[in-house]
C-alpha cells in the first residue's frame, strides 16, 4: 500500500499541475482573443503569441464559433477533467480509504467522464464540424468513467463493511 500512496501523491501533483496549466492557457487565450492583445491575423487564422514575444503559442481559426467550441470549451473541459482526476488520486493516499467523501470524489469523476464528453460534443456539433478522432476520445472517457464507477462500487461495499464492523466492536 506504501507504493500506491507514493504513486498516487505523485500523480495527484502532476494532474493538479495540468489542471492549472489548462486553466491558465484558457484564460490567456480568452484574454488575448477578447482584448486583441498579442494577436496576429493571417488570412482566416488567428495566431496568439506567447506573452511579450512574437513566437506563436496558439494557432486558431479566425472565427468566434471555432474559438468558443473548438478551443475554449475543450480547454476548460480538460481543466475540469484533470482537477477531478487529481481528486481521484488524492483518494488513494488518504489515511482512511472507505469514506463518503472519497466516494463522492469518485462519483463526480465517473459522472463527468460518462456524461460531459457526449454533451459537450453534441452541443458543439451545432456550431462546428466535429473531427472523427473525437469519437475515440469520447469512447476512452466513457471506458474510464465506467472503470471508476466500478471502483466506486467497491468503495461503497468497503464503506458498508467498515460500518458494519464498527457496529460490532
Amino acid at each position: 500500500m506504501k507504493k500506491t500512496k507514493i504513486l498516487s501523491k505523485i500523480l495527484y501533483a502532476v494532474t493538479k499541475g495540468l489542471a492549472w496549466i489548462y486553466l491558465v492557457i484558457g484564460l490567456y487565450g480568452s484574454f488575448a482573443w477578447m482584448t486583441k492583445t498579442n494577436i496576429q491575423t493571417v488570412d482566416t487564422t488567428t495566431i496568439i503569441n506567447y506573452p511579450f514575444t512574437d513566437r506563436s503559442f496558439l494557432i486558431l481559426d479566425n472565427d468566434q464559433s471555432y474559438f468558443l467550441f473548438a478551443f475554449l470549451l475543450p480547454v476548460l473541459s480538460y481543466t475540469l477533467f484533470f482537477w477531478l482526476l487529481s481528486k481521484v488520486f488524492r483518494v488513494f493516499f488518504q489515511q482512511k480509504l472507505f469514506t463518503q467523501t472519497n466516494i463522492k470524489h469518485l462519483k463526480r469523476f465517473y459522472l463527468a467522464n460518462i456524461i460531459l464528453p457526449i454533451v459537450v460534443v453534441a452541443f458543439s456539433s451545432f456550431f462546428i464540424q466535429i473531427e472523427k478522432g473525437i469519437f475515440v476520445m469520447i469512447a476512452l472517457h466513457l471506458f474510464l468513467g465506467i472503470f471508476i464507477f466500478i471502483i466506486s462500487e467497491i468503495f461503497n461495499q468497503g464503506l458498508s463493511l467498515q460500518n458494519e464492523q464498527d457496529l460490532y466492536i
